[in-house]
């Protein structure tokens, strides 16, 4: 695919996400799809498959409808969903790299995916460097230094919103012999599309944007790659980390309205972000939509239709201030996730991204990062404002 497909996809996202994968049941006409809610299906004589379904944990109807959906979306060939965002990561990384490669990450990811890495793949064998993937002559410098199988992009990072240019770092990456890995969770492939832009893989917790209503965990890998694809697809298989047919069923009921959900969230996320940056007790705000933010350029050339749902901001008081400030708020429920239609509001350091503290990663105390629903804006803004009302109090 190339870049003059990417206004195609665009266009076409809405209407992907509501037909592909999803023809109507061909015994009954059921317009929603089926939850084939069994663990094995029955062979016409020894070998004999209908359809090549025998056992659910190799595959699904309902799995197999979500995988096509997410791959249309995307714009990609190939789409394997899993059990969780991490699963989804653990298989691609392991079914691709062996004890001896390198993998470089960027220095703002999340915590789950660095625990992963530094906890399982490195005592595995697997050598780990974080570098700050925004800053493109820090990146040409890492790869240049040493071999790395994969440099690792999050672009929005988690969860201080860094913008890295998805195109330039594969340009740089592919000169070294080295494969671009980006989490597009915090976009989704409505904003963004990181296989257009280079990638050669693309990975999400679905738990996020994709499902949209806090009700379903979830991770898929996306790729172009027929030979990356087959690793995986043997890996998924052999681990088992699959999705249950009613999780599957979930994802593609959520991914049916994600080019609606995401548009809300991004129009709310500027406006509250905007309105944040006018308050005194907000030392930073960081929002990829704002031009006050670094990658501001980047993110205008690389997204396409808003900037996320995502607002991180760090309190003038400290993290004193962040803990009171994220446990006043009475629309924003203070929970952990993100990418679910109502607001949820948390604080990294002590919640999502603990397992970074005394690390290269470690996120500062006083942040607090801001899921923004697709409630009322106004009335999204009014309970902020009590709760930074109440610092003073």
């Amino acid at each position: 695919m190339t870049k003059a497909d990417k206004h195609y996809i665009e266009d076409a996202i809405a209407t992907r996400a509501i037909h592909a994968g999803q023809e109507p049941d061909a015994l009954t006409g059921a317009v929603s799809t089926p939850i084939y809610m069994t663990s094995t299906f029955k062979q016409d004589g020894v070998g004999g498959l209908r359809g090549g379904y025998d056992y659910s944990r190799s595959v699904n109807p309902t799995r197999t409808s979500f995988d096509e959906q997410l791959a249309a979306v995307e714009g990609a060939d190939y789409a394997m969903s899993f059990s969780s965002g991490l699963a989804a990561i653990d298989v691609l990384l392991r079914s691709t790299m062996k004890p001896g490669d390198n993998i470089l990450i960027g220095n703002d990811v999340y915590g789950g995916t660095y625990r992963l890495l530094s906890k399982v793949f490195v005592p595995w064998g697997v050598g780990l460097d974080v570098v700050d993937t925004t800053d493109p002559s820090a990146v040409n410098t890492a790869l240049a230094a040493k071999s790395y199988k994969y440099i690792w992009v999050e672009t929005p990072s988690n969860p201080l919103l860094g913008i890295t240019d998805i195109a330039l770092t594969a340009q740089l990456a592919h000169e070294h012999g080295t494969k671009v890995v980006v989490d597009n969770t915090f976009a989704s492939p409505v904003l963004q599309h990181p296989l257009v832009d280079g990638a050669d893989a693309v990975v999400y917790s679905t738990t996020k944007y994709i499902g949209g209503h806090s009700d379903v965990v979830g991770g898929a890998v996306l790729t172009n790659d027929s030979q990356v694809a087959d690793q995986v697809a043997f890996l998924q298989n052999s681990a088992g980390a699959v999705p249950s047919p009613f999780d599957s069923w979930l994802d593609i009921r959520g991914l049916k309205t994600l080019d609606l959900r995401v548009r809300r969230h991004s129009a709310n996320a500027l406006k509250i972000a905007e309105w944040l940056e006018t308050r005194p007790e907000v030392e930073r705000v960081w929002y990829p939509g704002l031009e006050s933010h670094p990658g501001h350029e980047v993110a205008a050339r690389q997204m396409h239709g808003g900037f996320g749902g995502m607002v991180s901001v760090q309190l003038a008081g400290g993290p004193e201030a962040a803990n009171r400030f994220a446990s006043s708020t009475r629309l924003f429920t203070l929970a952990e996730s993100l990418g679910g239609v109502e607001s949820l509001i948390e604080v990294p350091a002590a919640m999502t991204h603990a397992s970074v503290s005394g690390t290269t990663l470690e996120v500062p105390a006083n942040l607090v990062r801001l899921s923004i629903g697709i409630e009322n804006a106004d009335d999204l803004i009014v309970d902020l404002a009590q709760a930074l009302d109440d610092l003073s109090a």
